[in-house]
């Protein structure tokens, strides 16, 4: 005979900080269709801190078959989303920047790590570098962000 078991009365755990932030990821990145076409993928995330991956493939180049400057961009600008929504709170760019180090070629798996630096108040500031897999940072990118006041994922009715 199987062994009965009761229904828990307890209240479920809160969810942690990582957990959040790893929710918050997978919808952000459900509901972006530039990071699903351009083939962007979460690799990790956490509070204040996100790391996106991208394939660079022919559709990624420019001109001079080198990776496209939007196109790395996009990828500094989604990580920093990530990280600076970890908290569940809607916050959007302000203000952001990138240098451009070096050239990506088709066949790059290209790294965007975003980490929180500091915040003030509503303004965040975040830093994103962008590497090839082997660790050659091919760009740099800091972000400011704009808390706003609703949740990425609203509470359940």
């Amino acid at each position: 005979m199987a062994e009965q078991t009761t229904p828990s009365t307890e209240a479920p755990e809160a969810a942690t900080a990582a957990d959040t932030a790893s929710r918050v990821a997978e919808a952000m990145i459900g509901k972006c269709g530039l990071s699903q076409l351009l083939g962007m993928k979460i690799v990790d995330s956490g509070p204040d801190f996100a790391v996106i991956g991208m394939m660079l493939e022919e559709r990624h180049l420019n001109g001079f078959s080198i990776a496209h400057g939007g196109a790395i961009f996009a990828l500094a600008d989604t990580a920093f989303a990530h990280a600076c929504n970890s908290e569940n709170i809607v916050t959007v760019a302000q203000q952001c920047q990138i240098n451009f180090l070096k050239p990506g070629k088709a066949g790059d798996s290209l790294i965007a790590t975003a980490r929180g630096r500091t915040r003030s108040g509503r303004t965040g500031l975040y830093d994103v570098t962008i590497t090839t897999e082997d660790g050659l940072v091919i760009a740099e990118f800091r972000g400011m962000s704009r808390t706003l006041s609703d949740p990425v994922i609203p509470p359940p009715a």
